[in-house]
């Protein structure tokens, strides 16, 4: 179990590590077309190939990273710090005050989320448009959810009177609340909560990016001189569509980069589990 749970923070470590890596090589723009290298695969162009302008994929895949990358970790962390104020709070014991997390998670559940993202994503103006006011609105309806899950973990625990009953054995509220609560009881549930997110606010913006390309609109999650990993499918997909190969490696780099973020959060996750 130790070996499976190092295996899982490492392979998470090294996943993120190479997303960073990829925001910081992003650069402002594309690089200049260069037609003799249209449609190259990896081998004419190391590592990913060109699209249909010569122009390198890693350099899309550096700007889709760069705008859906940190966007999705604040976002995740975001949910999951919420997760772990509602498990302590639960520990403490204000019953009134979860009785108001439990009316607003009633009442935010209800909402339909992708019409709320859409608001939000409308009513910026188009020159202040990112993924972060959508990133952290995503986040901000699954907090409640979040927090009641590990609301829940607390009460299984016994809530305050675990609490009480560390105390007595001489334990500092320090070691009680961070270490027995947080670190061995939430970080279960907080830790894959916010890992969700951090795919959810991923795929969200492929979605939103992919759906402005086809309509011609002004993207509503990062400025029009700058590509998103939805670019990489939408030059990908005639070499499914009309049986075409010269464009399957970008669909090939898009999907991998969607299963990478995918691997990240599911060996997050893992990492992450109960003893």
């Amino acid at each position: 179990m130790m070996r499976e749970r190092r295996g899982a923070i490492l392979l998470a470590g090294v996943c993120l590590l190479a997303l960073l890596l990829l925001v910081g090589l992003a650069e402002d723009h594309l690089p200049a077309p260069d037609l003799s290298l249209s449609n190259a695969g990896p081998g004419a162009l190391p590592p990913f190939g060109a699209d249909e302008k010569g122009r390198s994929l890693l350099a899309y895949a550096a700007q889709g990273a760069s705008v859906a990358v940190i966007p999705a970790i604040l976002a995740g962390l975001f949910v999951g710090g919420f997760g772990v104020i509602g498990g302590l709070l639960r520990a403490l014991g204000w019953s009134r005050l979860d009785s108001w997390i439990q009316g607003i998670s009633e009442v935010v559940g209800a909402l339909p989320r992708m019409v709320v993202l859409l608001v939000v994503a409308l009513i910026l103006p188009e020159d202040q448009r990112g993924l972060l006011p959508i990133a952290l609105t995503w986040g901000a309806l699954a907090t409640p959810g979040a927090m009641d899950e590990a609301a829940a973990v607390a009460e299984r625990l016994g809530g305050a009177r675990f609490v009480e009953a560390l105390k007595a054995h001489g334990y500092s509220a320090a070691r009680i609340y961070l270490y027995h609560i947080v670190v061995l009881n939430l970080r279960p549930v907080v830790v894959r909560q916010g890992a969700e997110v951090m795919m959810q606010v991923v795929f969200l913006e492929i979605a939103f990016s992919y759906l402005a390309r086809v309509e011609s609109y002004p993207s509503f999650t990062h400025p029009d001189s700058v590509s998103s990993w939805a670019d990489l499918l939408y030059l990908g997909y005639p070499s499914l569509a009309f049986w075409e190969g010269t464009t399957a490696h970008a669909l090939g780099l898009g999907l991998g980069l969607v299963a990478f973020v995918a691997v990240v959060a599911l060996s997050t996750s893992h990492a992450a589990r109960a003893r």
